[in-house]
């Protein structure tokens, strides 16, 4: 009840800061899998991603209760985006993290905020190993891109919106890292909708979430290079996500990075949208089994936009 409470404020408390990004009928999709499918295009969302709904409710958060204490965090992507966007926005002075060889085009990107960068370090693990240890070392508050329960409804306000306008769907498919977003979407739509089932995508690369789950307990897993950098890597053991997956997603699908690029590709032509490897992730699900998906309401959460211009040449030139 504590999580879904949260969602509802977090609606309220961002509705008016964030986009309510459209819900459109997929003719390609529904056709392809002989049912009735929608695009939820956070990938239309401000910085290009569903991340700005969390980082925007967690630092609002720490308005309300006049807390004083620097927010910082570590991301070379989307929440490090979502987050500096919410700082300009709301006049907090904030700082991210980021490793020496974070992709310029997103470094560009953040800079772009009124917000302090510091690097340290040269990947991501030991880039937020420093930021989280410095922020303890100074009374800061960490503001983690998915273990943190105002992250997570933030990213239930999708829940919200999808349900506003489709008020039972069969299912409702989210790319899984962190596991934030799912958690978030899920929680609320369970409560509304018992009978939908949530079902969580990842890529092959990097599936720890879903191995996890299905072990029951937490399995550390390597990561491999994937194409859906926005949800790569893993979780932390003691993560608030963990609990509500095993709770609430009822099925995961694992998708090939060909079938990734493929999904990126079939965007673009099918619906002239640019999307990341995380969104390409969901939309692979659907394609990798339309008769599981036959006759049935389906909703496809497309959770960015932001691919770099390498990926997406390597993605077109394939």
């Amino acid at each position: 009840m504590e999580l879904l409470e949260e969602i509802e404020k977090a609606h309220k408390r961002i509705h008016d800061d964030v986009f309510q990004t459209p819900l459109i009928y997929s003719n390609w999709l529904s056709n392809y899998c002989q049912g009735d499918v929608y695009l939820k295009l956070e990938s239309e969302q401000i910085t290009g991603s569903f991340k700005a709904r969390g980082s925007l409710n967690k630092l609002k958060w720490i308005q309300e209760q006049n807390i004083k204490s620097l927010p910082v965090t570590a991301s070379t992507g989307n929440h490090g985006l979502g987050f500096a966007r919410a700082c300009d926005l709301l006049g907090i002075k904030g700082k991210v993290f980021l490793p020496h060889n974070a992709v310029s085009s997103k470094v560009e990107s953040i800079r772009a905020f009124d917000v302090e960068i510091e690097f340290h370090g040269n990947d991501p693990y030991t880039t937020e190993t420093h930021a989280r240890k410095t922020a303890e070392e100074n009374g800061w508050i960490y503001v983690s891109p998915y273990n943190d329960l105002h992250i997570v409804a933030g990213q239930g306000t999708i829940g919200i919106e999808i349900l506003n306008t489709l008020a039972k769907p069969d299912n409702v498919l989210a790319t899984v890292g962190g596991g934030g977003l799912i958690s978030g979407i899920g929680n609320y739509v369970k409560d509304r909708s018992p009978e939908t089932n949530i079902i969580g995508c990842q890529p092959e690369n990097s599936p720890e979430m879903s191995v996890s789950v299905r072990a029951g307990e937490y399995r550390e897993v390597e990561s491999k290079p994937t194409l859906s950098d926005g949800s790569a890597g893993g979780f932390e053991r003691d993560s608030i996500t963990f609990e509500l997956c095993k709770k609430l997603v009822d099925d995961f699908i694992l998708i090939s990075e060909d079938e990734i690029a493929d999904a990126i590709r079939s965007m673009i032509k099918h619906h002239s949208k640019l999307v990341e490897g995380s969104a390409g992730v969901a939309i692979a699900s659907l394609l990798k089994y339309p008769k599981k998906f036959a006759d049935q309401t389906s909703v496809i959460v497309v959770c960015g936009a932001n691919i770099s211009h390498n990926k997406l040449k390597s993605v077109l030139c394939d």
